[in-house]
């Protein structure tokens, strides 16, 4: 009997060790959350709120990714649109200078004197048709990696680019194109006609240096400006809606940001009342059951019988 007697109080003291062990590890893992103010230690503790708390924080990562391509985005339609402005200025000039040269008043040799700014505002809408975005390539090139325009020996400026702007991504499956192609709004209908801002210059600078019949193509040239001018419009208005488009992407990501985070507060963030309250409740338990084991660990009857 001794022998069962002994293995009794053998397990009697394992598991009561057992139990103490626990609830030390218990008050131990409380104030490390106390102390952390976090409520996981390892994912063992909680695997839901552990495998939740990994998915929202990719999601704030994919978020940084898409925060970036949509700053990106902004950038280049700002620039872009800042072109446009400058574009629509200079078309306006051009405008002007047409309108002088078709005047009967205007001679030959003032025409050709016109003919040289124009000429000068050729060159200078050819480099703002070239213009760059932050990261070196072509704004109005599409995704070519070269010059969006390129001018040949003559002067002439033909289009190198590609037929669209590349899409970006703003999460959630949103898209936006990141610019326009030169093409998009350096082109318009005029009289049936189809008329190239570029071209359309070149060709007045040239009939006014001439000097001959500088008055006709000046008179022809109007029409052609009025509606470049309009393309000029509606792609800045298009510029201006994708930027809307963004600002309200970026906003409703600042929204599910800040759900994101409640979340994660929610599910990984100690409370610290709560924690509180149960480590002393576990202290107290603690406490309770080593004066327990104590007591019974020096009875006589457990002498007696170990």
């Amino acid at each position: 009997m001794s022998t069962i007697y002994g293995t009794s109080t053998s397990a009697f003291f394992e598991r009561s060790l057992m139990d103490l062990t626990a609830l030390r590890e218990e008050a131990e893992n409380l104030q490390t959350s106390m102390s952390t103010g976090q409520r996981l230690q390892r994912s063992s503790d909680d695997p839901v709120a552990a495998a939740r708390l990994r998915a929202l924080a990719r999601s704030g990562s994919l978020d940084k990714i898409d925060e970036t391509a949509a700053n990106r985005a902004t950038s280049d339609l700002t620039l872009a649109d800042d072109v446009l402005s400058q574009f629509a200025n200079y078309v306006t000039r051009l405008q002007e200078l047409a309108t002088q040269a078709a005047s009967s008043t205007v001679s030959d040799a003032q025409r050709a004197g016109i003919g040289e700014e124009v000429e000068a505002i050729h060159g200078n809408l050819v480099a703002l048709a070239n213009s760059t975005d932050a990261s070196g390539m072509a704004l109005f090139g599409g995704e070519n990696a070269g010059v969006a325009y390129t001018v040949d020996a003559d002067g002439n400026a033909s289009y190198a680019g590609t037929a669209e702007a590349g899409e970006i991504a703003l999460g959630d499956g949103q898209t936006v194109r990141r610019g326009l192609t030169g093409p998009e709004f350096l082109t318009a209908t005029s009289g049936g006609t189809t008329v190239d801002l570029l071209a359309l210059t070149k060709g007045l600078a040239d009939s006014l240096k001439a000097g001959t019949d500088g008055q006709s193509a000046a008179n022809a040239a109007l029409g052609g400006f009025a509606s470049i001018i309009d393309s000029i419009g509606t792609a800045q208005t298009v510029v201006g809606s994708r930027l809307n488009w963004i600002d309200m992407n970026i906003e409703r990501r600042a929204t599910m940001g800040e759900l994101r985070d409640t979340e994660q507060t929610q599910i990984g963030t100690t409370d610290l009342t709560e924690s509180i309250a149960r480590l002393q409740n576990t202290m107290l338990v603690l406490e309770a059951s080593q004066a327990s084991f104590s007591k019974l660990a020096n009875l006589s009857l457990f002498s007696v019988l170990s």
